[in-house]
């Protein structure tokens, strides 16, 4: 499963993909592209990119590289066959496809899971709503420089993401494996602030979760989401420790599809979210990704 992953990824190198975590530092991750236009041409209006397509309407995604764009790849031709040109833009971050949906420069992303979008509504003040759960990725701790939580040292180093949602998800795993303990109800709102208990006096270093695999030589372990680590190469098996796919993460941290809200009905989400929950997309995911991508639907 590792090697096909890893794969996949050279593969989307080859193809003027976006630069994946871990890769050359002088890449701007903040940055979006298409699969056929340089990140400029992506900001095309609709009718140009009618034009460009023929009769076919375009639907434009937002979506992060691994699994989210490739998920999407696997509809472009259903979608094809109904009228419709996907047209997905890759972003390596957790903002941009947010703002981009917002000012309706996309119809849809597909990169985040509920909690993270409710937190960033509310942060933001925008207006984007769910409209499909897709799948599950099991987050891990990864071994940097210790290769066990029993080698774990005082004051070890563990990063976790530096967004509220993700950052709560990363602490509660690390209590799930009692190397601290949170204070009662802090949930999926915790910070650093709410660990209570912290045996190992670990020093919990807060890093955007994009970079989270490329600090793992810097720090002992790192907390990280499932597509930042199979973008960089890492493979659930790999992990040191995952949440179970049974668990309440895997309901509550569902990927799902995301529309401005208005468009929850409009004919473009319908046909989006019906070619995505197919049993062919479901096969593909399974058959792809294993364990690291788990369907909801």
């Amino acid at each position: 499963m590792r090697k096909k992953i890893t794969a996949l990824l050279l593969a989307a190198l080859t193809v003027g993909a976006v630069g994946l975590t871990g890769c050359s530092s002088n890449k701007d991750t903040s940055a979006p592209s298409t699969d056929s236009q340089e990140t400029g041409d992506s900001q095309a209006t609709d009718a140009e990119d009618t034009e460009a397509t023929g009769d076919l309407e375009v639907i434009k995604v937002g979506a992060s590289v691994t699994p989210h764009a490739e998920i999407l790849a696997q509809v472009k031709d259903v979608l094809a066959e109904q009228g419709y040109d996907l047209q997905v833009v890759e972003y390596n971050d957790y903002v941009l496809p947010n703002t981009a949906l917002e000012d309706e420069d996309l119809d849809a992303n597909f990169f985040q899971h509920q909690p993270y979008l409710d937190d960033f509504n509310a942060e933001n003040d925008t207006h984007l709503v769910s409209v499909a759960s897709v799948h599950f990725e099991p987050f891990g701790l990864y071994a940097g420089k210790t290769a066990s939580l029993d080698d774990l040292q005082e004051g070890a180093t563990v990063a976790v993401p530096n967004d509220t949602t993700n950052e709560a998800r990363a602490l509660l795993l690390l209590e799930a494996q009692g190397l601290i303990k949170l204070k009662e109800g802090a949930g999926l709102t915790a910070t650093v602030l709410d660990i209570e208990e912290n045996p190992l006096n670990l020093e919990i270093k807060e890093i955007e979760a994009a970079q989270l695999v490329r600090s793992l030589p810097d720090v002992d372990i790192a907390a990280i989401n499932g597509n930042y680590a199979a973008e960089g190469g890492l493979d659930v098996a790999d992990a040191i420790a995952v949440e179970a796919s049974d668990s309440l993460a895997a309901d509550t941290y569902a990927n799902v599809i995301v529309v401005k809200e208005g468009n929850e009905d409009s004919a473009k989400t319908k046909a989006l979210v019906d070619a995505v929950l197919s049993d062919e997309v479901r096969s593909y995911i399974e058959e792809t990704y294993g364990n690291a991508v788990i369907p909801v639907f």
